[in-house]
């Protein structure tokens, strides 16, 4: 658990859209995101649930046009990032908040060795000449597993999950507050999943880093998180820490991701998954936006949009069960 407990981010009411032929994607829709130092946060959810584009706005990276930030706020150290200029928000960048992108094969620029990828951050943001930046990209090399030595190879020299820990060396290397990690072991063998989530557990507890982490595997939140928070069409529909999550899961939703994950102990002819698909985000279900596919849901929830109801501390779920407007009892 974490070490310290200031408040280092918080997102409040945060609504980004996309402006498309098609439409207005409302990709996410008046999120609430608290998180204090050394903490880490899983941000869960389907393809589409808005998970990158809730970290591209905190990096205020959504591209625009088409995309824009339309509504809240996003306070880092007490100063909301939406405020400052673009040049103060290119030295919190890679410096302060630091992002490990999707696809470690395409972050890496082929032309480049990796020590020079490392050291052009170090000397970016930190006052080292070239010589330091340059021992100090092979030290970080060293820092997560890879020989210093071999700070002079390009990137197609060196394996996907070589690759990986190159692109979280680059994003540690001025050991940022907040890091944010987007499906970092997607591209990879279970082996080397395993030892990558090792690898930023280790640095995580090191540095003291706050880590958001964005992916739609439970398994993996269960070895790095302390606190979830589940996405589904653009809304934080619970957040909790991760034992309320895993012990007792209560939106609809939650409970259906977890009943598509095979249990060892429990013996089940077939898994219960979620029904039916995420909604078009240019076309969302007016009322709950869960409620076509929810085996609990009545008339009321086509029409009122639930708000987020505390049910213990820490632990919030946007459904309307919980604000005493439908009777039913959601199991597991």
């Amino acid at each position: 658990m974490s070490k310290s407990k200031n408040k280092l981010l918080n997102i409040e009411d945060l609504g980004i859209e996309y402006v498309t032929e098609d439409g207005t994607v409302k990709a996410v829709n008046g999120i609430e995101i608290k998180l204090n130092e050394g903490e880490t946060l899983g941000l869960v959810g389907e393809t589409g649930a808005g998970k990158t584009t809730t970290a591209l706005g905190i990096m205020r990276l959504v591209p625009n046009p088409p995309g824009k930030i339309v509504s809240g706020k996003i306070e880092f150290e007490g100063s909301n990032l939406l405020d400052v200029s673009e040049e103060e928000m290119r030295m919190i960048r890679g410096n302060k908040i630091s992002m490990i992108f999707q696809d470690p094969m395409t972050s890496l620029n082929p032309v480049m060795t990796v020590g020079q990828q490392i050291a052009e951050v170090i000397e970016i943001h930190q006052d080292l000449s070239r010589q330091e930046a340059a021992k100090k990209s092979e030290e970080m090399l060293e820092l997560v597993g890879i020989p210093g030595s071999r700070a002079n190879d390009y990137p197609h020299q060196f394996s996907g999950g070589m690759k990986q820990r190159v692109v979280i060396a680059i994003s540690l290397a001025c050991n940022p507050q907040l890091l944010i990690a987007d499906e970092p072991t997607t591209a990879l063998d279970v082996t080397i999943q395993a030892q990558v989530l090792d690898l930023m557990n280790n640095l995580k507890k090191e540095f003291n880093t706050a880590m958001i982490l964005i992916t739609h595997d439970l398994g993996v939140v269960s070895e790095v998180c302390d606190k979830v928070a589940i996405m589904y069409a653009g809304e934080i529909i619970e957040s909790a820490t991760l034992e309320q999550l895993f012990t007792n899961p209560r939106h609809p939703y939650t409970v259906g991701l977890f009943g598509s994950i095979p249990n060892l102990e429990e013996e089940t002819d077939r898994l219960s998954p979620v029904k039916g698909l995420m909604p078009d985000p240019t076309d969302l279900p007016s009322g709950c936006k869960f409620h076509p596919r929810c085996p609990y849901a009545k008339d009321i929830c086509a029409k009122q949009d639930p708000n987020s109801t505390e049910i213990e501390a820490q632990h919030k779920v946007k459904c309307l069960i919980y604000e005493g407007l439908i009777d039913a009892e959601v199991k597991r």
